[in-house]
């Protein structure tokens, strides 16, 4: 009989624990945490003033076009975060 451990484990697609990963792995990890943070909030800062700017001619048409393409660059820097960090995990036997 499985316990309710295993039984999580197969619904998630998982085969036991999740791997251990190695001091540079994780140094990795830590530095693309900290390089994409950087990069989502310059690129919300420069959004965030272009939006003002549109705010402040009363634009609300580009004010929703730029939020638009604020969300999605915030979405497609995230993607490519969660894609470079299944790339360590997979490195690491996980994944």
């Amino acid at each position: 009989m499985k316990t309710a451990y295993e039984i999580a484990l197969e619904k998630m697609g998982l085969k036991g624990p999740a791997p251990r990963l190695t001091p540079e792995q994780k140094k990795q990890l830590a530095e693309l945490d900290a390089q994409y943070a950087a990069r989502i909030a310059e690129c919300e800062l420069k959004y965030r003033q272009q939006i003002e700017a549109a705010a402040g001619r009363g634009d609300f048409d580009e004010m929703e076009r730029l939020e638009e393409a604020l969300v999605n660059e915030r979405k497609k820097l995230k993607a490519e975060l969660e894609e470079k960090k299944d790339a360590i995990w997979k490195a690491a036997g996980g994944k």
